[in-house]
């Protein structure tokens, strides 16, 4: 039977895998180091009885701060189990963000990877009052009032005869207990709790199961934070659930490399992966010289004109499946070799996927199931796939999902994952959660003929221009970014005569292409300060531009000196941007740019 709570799916996965010697997997001292399934059940075990003996009881809350790893996984499963409701933050956020996030969550205590992690909680400890226990991952000389994890866990184990029904009493759990309480980045304010129960988490497992392939057999390698909830439930539950094994991957920085070293055959994502192996993929052949680049420009057509055929069901053409072995043989292979030769498919959700990237992987025998979903729905709502795929598209409603289309094109949801409402905050949850149940989203889209949905913007993000056009700006965002000259964009111009772009170049694609012109770039120059550089930029944002209505197209553009950081406020920890903070900071250069014209 399918379970109705993540206590039963974590009891049950546990039952099915034992003997298997290896479910988590992650890389200490440059080795990579196994936790079997016995392993797992047994630390949480201990875990559990831990937090018993601190005083803590089911309905309280504790907080996650750490980097993906086995530990977090210990710690979320020992929390559930606990009947208590985590919080997980991310390890990104600077002091003052996490000292705002355990505070309006009340948590009791605080589960923290490491020390430079701790720094941050005991700089706002005092002004947590509910704030009590902090447990570190490392082994560290741990500080008055901080007990490390394996400290807790052997306390737990001394206890263990105090707590005999610790299994039957985790399984009382009801599927609309609170399970965790998870923030919203907070593009346009503070963050909101959000409160997801164990059957709006579970319900989306067993629903996204139904529509993706996944078993013992597979590897995942786990990358994106375990903080935001499409990772935590595509990539911890959902895996847990199909018995594939999930390594954690050391930083992004290591990805690549790590790929190679655990071949995944899945692998969850965000579109800046794709964007950015595209484009690397792009330059390297372009590099090639004009044989390199002339084979990869036909190797590319070629494989999407086989995929034309091969998406509406139709028999490719024997010429040109020939034409596309030949293609495959000389470039895709080469990709799909540098990306560990095993992957089946990637999932990709958090923010939209250009539909060019999307054909290309799948052209190169990397399917790419791009889905849907919002933290509020746990998050899965839509997700495309084998049998019914469309690239341009976030793919059809999963099981037991239903999507509606308001009347001014804002999409609507309703079902079993749907979350229990915004934490202590009524009157954004009756904002958010209409009286027949809706969600509404704040997205905007259609649902096509075939019932595939298309989103084209956030609500809050669509400009207005002074002439009265509506224009959808991150899909045009997108276009600039499978240039290998930018690294981000930001459109603005609501209620401004036309629509302006704010481009942030990839300094090492500007040297090179300076160098090619036989003028050198100091390593303190910006780029906004050399004429040809900007003309360059300017010239190759248009070209990707070139498809655009007349109105849509940017008729300024700002080059900016550095990239979009958290640190800086411009991103959130899911790396979208606060369009506010950006258009704040660059208020004077902004208004320059209109009162110029």
């Amino acid at each position: 039977m399918s379970p109705t709570t993540l206590n039963e799916l974590f009891f049950g996965a546990m039952t099915r895998l034992e003997g298997r010697p290896v479910i988590l997997r992650d890389k200490r001292d440059g080795a990579w180091v196994a936790v079997s399934p016995a392993s797992l059940l047994e630390r949480v075990h201990h875990l559990h009885c831990g937090l018993r003996e601190l005083g803590l009881v089911a309905g309280d809350h504790m907080a996650i701060l750490s980097e993906n790893r086995p530990e977090w996984a210990i710690a979320d499963f020992a929390c559930l189990t606990a009947r208590l409701a985590d919080v997980p933050v991310y390890p990104t956020l600077p002091a003052h963000q996490v000292d705002y996030l355990l505070r309006n969550s009340g948590a009791k205590g605080a589960f923290i990877s490491n020390a430079e992690q701790l720094a941050k909680v005991l700089e706002c400890r005092t002004s947590s009052p509910a704030l009590q226990h902090l447990i570190v991952f490392d082994e560290i000389d741990c500080p008055d009032g901080v007990i490390s994890l394996r400290a807790l866990e052997a306390r737990g184990a001394a206890a263990v005869a105090k707590y005999p029904a610790w299994k039957e009493e985790a399984l009382e759990v009801h599927p609309d207990d609170l399970a965790t309480l998870i923030y919203t980045s907070g593009t346009t304010g503070d963050p909101k709790g959000v409160m997801l129960t164990h059957g709006n988490i579970t319900s989306n497992v067993v629903a996204s199961l139904q529509c993706l392939s996944l078993s013992m057999d597979d590897e995942c390698l786990s990358f994106l934070p375990l903080s935001h909830i499409f990772e935590r439930m595509v990539g911890h539950y959902t895996m847990l659930q199909a018995g594939t094994t999930i390594n954690y991957a050391s930083s992004m920085d290591a990805l690549l490399a790590e790929v190679g070293e655990i071949r995944p055959t899945v692998m969850p994502s965000v579109p800046r992966l794709y964007e950015k192996i595209y484009a690397k993929t792009v330059e390297s052949a372009q590099a090639g010289g004009g044989l390199k680049r002339s084979i990869f420009e036909w190797a590319k057509a070629t494989g999407l004109r086989r995929l034309d055929f091969t998406l509406t069901h139709r028999e490719v053409p024997l010429a040109l499946e020939l034409g596309y072995r030949v293609a495959d043989a000389l470039v895709f292979s080469t990709l799909r070799a540098k990306l560990g030769g095993r992957l089946g498919f990637f999932v990709s959700g958090g923010a939209p996927l250009n539909p060019d990237i999307c054909r290309f992987f799948i052209a190169a025998g990397l399917p790419i199931l791009e889905g849907y979903g919002l933290t509020e729905t746990s998050p899965v709502m839509t997700v495309n796939t084998f049998e019914h795929l469309k690239p341009g598209t976030v793919g059809r409603p999963i099981p037991g999902v239903e999507i509606m289309i308001a009347p001014d094109g804002e999409i609507l949801t309703r079902g079993p994952n749907v979350m229990q409402g915004y934490y202590n905050n009524p009157a954004a949850t009756a904002e958010a959660i209409d009286a027949a149940g809706w969600f509404h989203t704040g997205d905007v889209g259609v649902i096509d003929a075939e019932g595939f949905l298309k989103i084209t913007d956030r609500k809050k993000d669509l400009i207005v221009t002074a002439g009265g056009k509506n224009i959808a700006p991150q899909p045009i965002e997108a276009l600039l970014k499978t240039s290998k000259y930018f690294l981000n964009a930001v459109m603005l111009g609501d209620k401004r005569k036309f629509p302006i772009m704010l481009l942030v170049p990839n300094r090492a694609a500007v040297v090179r292409w300076l160098a090619l012109k036989g003028r050198a770039m100091g390593p303190d120059e910006a780029i906004a300060e050399i004429p040809e550089a900007v003309e360059k930029l300017e010239r190759e944002a248009r070209r990707s531009l070139r498809d655009l209505a007349h109105y849509e197209m940017p008729k300024k553009f700002l080059i900016l000196d550095h990239d979009f950081s958290i640190e800086g406020g411009e991103l959130t920890p899911k790396m979208s941007v606060r369009r506010k903070v950006v258009e704040e900071q660059y208020r004077d250069q902004i208004e320059a740019l209109f009162t110029a014209e």
